[in-house]
């Protein structure tokens, strides 16, 4: 089947953009913990695990002896339970209570989940303490061996954060940037009118906190800061849905690709139109889009394309990332 290519392209005249602290940074140590539990679901309609699938047994084996009910794992024999692991995320700060969404998986060779209901599951970190249980019902709507199930999840158990009585803090920009750094560094203590943050290294921000007025009032005040940071372009490829992503400024340097019947001449010119001719592809505004552009035109395969823009980005010709989702 030939996949669609869709191409969406965004103009980025200006690599100077207007946010908030808190949009471009994370305060460290304040983020959520994965947290994964196996469990079984049960109530499905003959599309369970096969009765070969041990662990599967087993686990309904163990769950029956909790209910002072001894049976072997061989002589189970139902089509009508699953095995599946079970994940969420425990936000920061959450407590006791809290209800969270879970997103279960199935582990065996069960052909259907839909219209099952998830077994009561303990919910671990990687430091082996349960943090949350889950347990619910699967729409009968959800996909086939993966489903979420929303507020499914209760936290059973919090995890500290310690930040009113701190004097520092710290953060941490999302992507590593020495200019969005300064400039974070710059606008706090312009802020403040004082010396109370230091960029550290391109993606670190110590800050001390003003006598003044707490950590937590002066976090928010840090984070609804407005700074100019500086955006790193990419290009991101969908192979699946066919969909390419990119900066329409994001220019080639002049190149020569012999790509299998077609040749691919970048030529940094003036000249901002595009020649097509048979197999032979000038492009005259050497960028990205007009590349991609260009390809189109001629009908180039969604494979092709992807291999050409790896090409050019083996090559040198554009420092720009290639991320394919």
């Amino acid at each position: 089947m030939q996949i669609k290519w869709i191409f969406i392209f965004i103009i980025c005249l200006d690599l100077m953009y207007g946010a908030k602290i808190k949009d471009i940074s994370n305060i460290l140590g304040v983020r959520e913990n994965e947290l994964t539990g196996y469990g079984l679901v049960i109530g499905l309609n003959g599309t369970g695990d096969k009765s070969n699938s041990k662990f599967t047994m087993q686990a309904v084996s163990n769950m029956l002896e909790t209910m002072n009910i001894k049976v072997s794992p061989n002589d189970i024999k139902s089509k009508n339970v699953a095995a599946v692991i079970v994940s969420a995320k425990l936000p920061p700060f959450a407590r006791a209570g809290d209800k969270i969404d879970i997103s279960v998986s199935s582990l065996g060779d069960a052909k259907s989940l839909s219209g099952g209901t998830l077994v009561l599951t303990p919910l671990s970190a990687i430091d082996g303490n349960v943090y949350a249980i889950a347990q619910g019902n699967i729409s009968n709507l959800s996909d086939s061996l993966t489903a979420t199930i929303p507020q499914a999840g209760t936290i059973e158990r919090e995890l500290v954060y310690d930040i009113y009585n701190k004097p520092n803090a710290t953060l941490s920009l999302k992507d590593a940037d020495f200019k969005n750094a300064i400039n974070i560094q710059k606008a706090i203590n312009n802020h403040f009118k004082a010396n109370i943050a230091l960029a550290k290294d391109p993606r670190t921000i110590s800050l001390t906190k003003p006598n003044n007025i707490g950590m937590v009032e002066f976090l928010s005040m840090v984070e609804d800061i407005d700074i100019e940071y500086q955006k790193n372009d990419k290009i991101i490829i969908d192979e699946q849905s066919g969909t390419i992503i990119t900066g329409s400024e994001i220019r080639i340097t002049p190149i020569t690709i012999s790509h299998g019947d077609m040749t691919i001449k970048i030529i940094d010119s003036t000249n901002t139109q595009n020649q097509t001719q048979n197999n032979l592809i000038v492009a005259n505004k050497p960028t990205i889009s007009s590349l991609v552009g260009a390809l189109q035109k001629i009908g180039t395969s969604s494979s092709n394309i992807i291999s050409i823009l790896n090409a050019i980005k083996k090559s040198g010709a554009i420092n720009v990332d290639i991320e394919s989702i």
